[in-house]
This record gives C-alpha cells, sequence and structure tokens, in this order.
C-alpha cells in the first residue's frame, strides 16, 4: 500500500534486489551449521558462567531454573517470529529490515537505533569481562597482571586488545570468523558439559528444598525509588526476594543470558539456503543452549545452599567456581576461568558481526552515509566493521561497564515486540510471499510473544527505562537532522509502493 513520509515502507522486492548490487554485494559462504554455531556462540557466555549462580542467590533460589525456562520461553516464540521474517526477507539487518517492510522507515530507524544501543553496549561490556577473566587466568597462571591500568582514567587493554583481534578475523571474512568461532564455542561447550557432569556427583537432594524459598521482604534483590522495577514503581508493589514473584522477576534478570540469538537473523543475506537454514539456526541455537542452562542451574543449587550464592556485601557475585570450590575441587576454578574466556571472545565477535551488519543495512538504505556500505575484498563491510572496532575499543578500554546490561536487555525485547507484530502485519498485507517458515498458530503466537516481552520489560528497572527514553530521543534527533533527508527511499521512491496483494478466491483481501 502506498506510504509516505515517515511511514514509507521498502517492498521486499526492492529489499532482495538491493542484495546484488555492485559494491555493496556480501558474499554467501554460511550454512545452517554455521548459523547454529553463531548463536550457540553468542548466548553461552557471560550468562551461564555468572548469572546463574548469583541469580539464584539473590532472587529466586533453587527455582532459578524454572527462571531460565521461562525466559526461554519468551525467548522462542520470538524466536518463531524471527524465523519467519528472516526466511522470507533474507537481508541483512534482522529486525531494523523488517521493521522497514512493514511498519515504514521511521520505526525501521528507531528499530535500527536500537539495536544499535543492543551490540555496541553488548559488546563493549562483554569485552571488559572477558579482561577481567583474562586477569584472573593469568593469576592462577602464576603471572600477577593486571589488565586495567592507569590512575584517575583508567584503560583496559585486555579488551582493547580482544577487540581489535575481532575486529581483524572479522573484516578478513565472515566464513572465516564462523571457524574460528566453532572451535572457541566447542571448548566452551565442553566446559559446561564438564560443570554438568561433574556436579551431578555433588549434588545433595536437601539443597532443592525449598525449591521455590518463601517470600521474604527487602533482601538482597530490594530497590527504592528509580532503582525499582518499573512494575513496582506503577502498581506500588515492593515486591519481594524469593517466591513466585521472585521467580518471575528473576526471568527478566536472565534474559540476558539468551541475548544474541536474533544476530542469526542479521546473517541471512550471507546465508546458502537462507529460507531453511536461518530458522534451523535460530531455533537450533535456542535448544541447546536452553537445555545447557537449566541443566547447570539445577547442578549448582544442588550442589550448595542458594543462600551461599548471594551477593557478598562488598559487591562480589558468585559464580559457577563457587560451587566447586565449596565442594573442595579447587582445580575445577581453573578450567571454568578458561572455559569462560573461550565463551565471552565468541559472544563479543558475534555481537560485533550482528552490529557491523544491522548499519550495514542502514547505511545502503541511506539512513547512514552511503559510503559505509562499500564491501571490501573479502566480501564483507571493511569501513563499517572498522569503526565499529574503534567505538568498541574506546567504550570498552576507558568506560566502566556499570549497569548497561539491563539497557541491553530492554532493547532487545522492544526489538522482539515489533518483530512479533510485523508477522502479524505482513500476514496481512502481503499473503502472497513466499515463506520458507511460518509461525504456527497465528495470531496467538505472536501476540504471546508480545505479551512476554512486555511482562520482562516491566520488571526491569526505572532507571534503565529513563536511560533507553533518552538514547531514543537522540536518536530521533539524529533521524530529523539527517537520515530522512538523504534516505535512499525519500529521493527515488523506490519499494514506496506495495503491490496488491494476490487474493485466492473465496477469500477476503487482506487490510
Amino acid at each position: 500500500m502506498p506510504g509516505n513520509g515517515l511511514w514509507r515502507t521498502k517492498s521486499i522486492e526492492q529489499s532482495i534486489a538491493d542484495t546484488d548490487e555492485p559494491g555493496t554485494k556480501l558474499r554467501k559462504d554460511l550454512t545452517a551449521w554455521d548459523l547454529t554455531v553463531f548463536g550457540v556462540a553468542v548466548v553461552i557466555g557471560a550468562g551461564i558462567f555468572t548469572l546463574t549462580a548469583s541469580t539464584a542467590g539473590n532472587i529466586a533460589g533453587p527455582s532459578v531454573s524454572l527462571s531460565f525456562v521461562l525466559a526461554a520461553i519468551a525467548c522462542a516464540l520470538a524466536a518463531l517470529c524471527y524465523a519467519e521474517f528472516a526466511s522470507t526477507v533474507p537481508v541483512a539487518g534482522s529486525a531494523y529490515t523488517f521493521s522497514y517492510a512493514t511498519f515504514g522507515e521511521f520505526a525501521a530507524w528507531i528499530i535500527g537505533w536500537d539495536l544499535v544501543l543492543e551490540f555496541a553496549v553488548g559488546s563493549a561490556a562483554v569485552a571488559k569481562g572477558w579482561s577481567a577473566y583474562l586477569q584472573t587466568t593469568l593469576g592462577l597462571m602464576g603471572l600477577d597482571v593486571k589488565t586495567e591500568v592507569g590512575d584517575g582514567i583508567k584503560f583496559d587493554w585486555g579488551a582493547v586488545l580482544l577487540v581489535a583481534v575481532l575486529t581483524t578475523l572479522l573484516v578478513v571474512g565472515t566464513k572465516l570468523s564462523s571457524r574460528v568461532s566453532a572451535v572457541i564455542t566447542a571448548i566452551k561447550v565442553a566446559v559446561v558439559l564438564l560443570v554438568i557432569v561433574l556436579g551431578i556427583t555433588y549434588i545433595k537432594a536437601e539443597n532443592y528444598s525449598p525449591f521455590i524459598p518463601p517470600a521474604a521482604e527487602g533482601g538482597p534483590a530490594a530497590h527504592t525509588g528509580i532503582e525499582q522495577s518499573l512494575f513496582s514503581l506503577i502498581t506500588g508493589y515492593s515486591g519481594s526476594t524469593y517466591g513466585v514473584l521472585g521467580m518471575l522477576a528473576a526471568a527478566s534478570i536472565v534474559f540476558f543470558a539468551f541475548i544474541g540469538f536474533d544476530v542469526v537473523a542479521t546473517t541471512a543475506e550471507e546465508t546458502k539456503n537462507p529460507q531453511k537454514a536461518v530458522p534451523r539456526g535460530i531455533l537450533g541455537s535456542l535448544a541447546i543452549v536452553t537445555v545447557l542452562y537449566v541443566a547447570v542451574t539445577l547442578v549448582i543449587t544442588g550442589m550448595v545452599p542458594y543462600t551461599e550464592l548471594a551477593t557478598q556485601p562488598d559487591g562480589t557475585r558468585a559464580t559457577l567456581a563457587k560451587a566447586f570450590s565449596d565442594n573442595g575441587v579447587d582445580w575445577a576454578a581453573t578450567v571454568i576461568s578458561v572455559g569462560a574466556l573461550a565463551g565471552l571472545t565468541t559472544v563479543v565477535m558475534v555481537l560485533m558481526l550482528g552490529q557491523s551488519r544491522v548499519l550495514f543495512a542502514m547505511s545502503r538504505d541511506g539512513l547512514l552515509p552511503r559510503k559505509l556500505a562499500k564491501t571490501g575484498s573479502h566480501g564483507t563491510p571493511t569501513r563499517i566493521t572498522i569503526i565499529i572496532g574503534v567505538l568498541v575499543s574506546v567504550a570498552a578500554g576507558f568506560f566502566p561497564a556499570g549497569k548497561l546490561e539491563e539497557m541491553v536487555n530492554v532493547g532487545t525485547l522492544f526489538a522482539f515486540i515489533l518483530v512479533s507484530a510485523g508477522v502479524l502485519v505482513l500476514r496481512k498485507t502481503r499473503p502472497d510471499l513466499s515463506r520458507g517458515f511460518r509461525v504456527p498458530l497465528v495470531p496467538f503466537v505472536p501476540i504471546l510473544a508480545i505479551l512476554a516481552c512486555l511482562w520482562l520489560m516491566l520488571n526491569l528497572t526505572a532507571l534503565t527505562w529513563i536511560r533507553f527514553l533518552i538514547w531514543m530521543a537522540l536518536g530521533v534527533v539524529v533521524y530529523f537532522v539527517y537520515s530522512r533527508r538523504n534516505s535512499v527511499l525519500g529521493k527515488t521512491g523506490q519499494g514506496k509502493v506495495e503491490p496488491e496483494p494476490v487474493v485466492k478466491q473465496g477469500e477476503e483481501p487482506g487490510i
């Protein structure tokens, strides 16, 4: 249907045609296996090595395993929607590209700007976590080396070194990145399996009782003012630590551990058979990590009482290593540290990959400078990748990660909501499109995905929402100052008018 101004849409056909544009063409090297590896690589990282233990001790107790299941269900509902979109529109950009085809240019820009927040902040924060684990690993080897140096202004050379190496890998080629990722992912999955198999022998049944601890007002998870969840601020209910509500609140926190599977959708344009490979990559990687997460949480909370996993007064958070050291298995701490180092490496790499593909799509559409969309001799967006490497290096090298993880959560959930709603819109407006994968039980599955994501967003802090809204307001300014005037769609009208949908005999036309 016609679109103009803020709501002009770019047709599916034009988006696909743009993938063959000389000078901005990406190389199609990836298979379903590569995409599954990318998904597992980015999802198994900081979450499984740190979040499992501390969330159990602070908020949910042994029922944290159910929190992971709830978060996984919300992700799975959104993943089905991503799979349909990616198989229908196999173009770089993920939620940005999908939104351009359904809600229009302004909404596409907003979600693209939102994804910049998710991937860039996530890359910097995890790079700093990698640097901390590097220092720990070097210490276990007898080397007293600090990865963060300087007085006053501190410089994290470990994080910068990691980003520099990964930027080089991403410039050289996506296929090479996939191969390196596969090797490192195999290492960290092996470590996770070791944790599960070894940990089972130390499980004590009494540590599971009570599985859902009775609610305790206050406690480690209690906050006031804008530090409390938006749900608490709106309803006036202060919430509680543990109990059923604690388990539900924990699902919003451990959701961070699943972030990244949507990166698989950003590589659709570089996939040999995206109609089949992308859905398999998204759903396959999510299924694998869910099983591993739940298994790890059951093992850790069975090894030690959940109360011993609470964050210490000095701010020290419990990790997987604590459960083993408390049981006298000190050597496991070294293995887990090495596994975490490997795990965080691939997380940063795949987040940077996703970031580059989103900005590539936005640049090709003119919403960012078109020159950035040029691909190099290796078939990768070299300029964008280098710029991202520099920006992430600066953020990781000089700024503390702080509480930016929650900003990553709110940005990702917002993207999930738009993609889920987009499936409903595209089913109505373009029923004629060939879909390599179709979401079952439409409209119920997309609606459930939207409701699940909204609930998780409500459980994030009000301060996180304030920061998120400030970032989005900045994006609105950039759009009206630069992007709207330089939009390729706005200048040429390409894709501005959608073809009339094909209506089969006996059906009502879509609206």
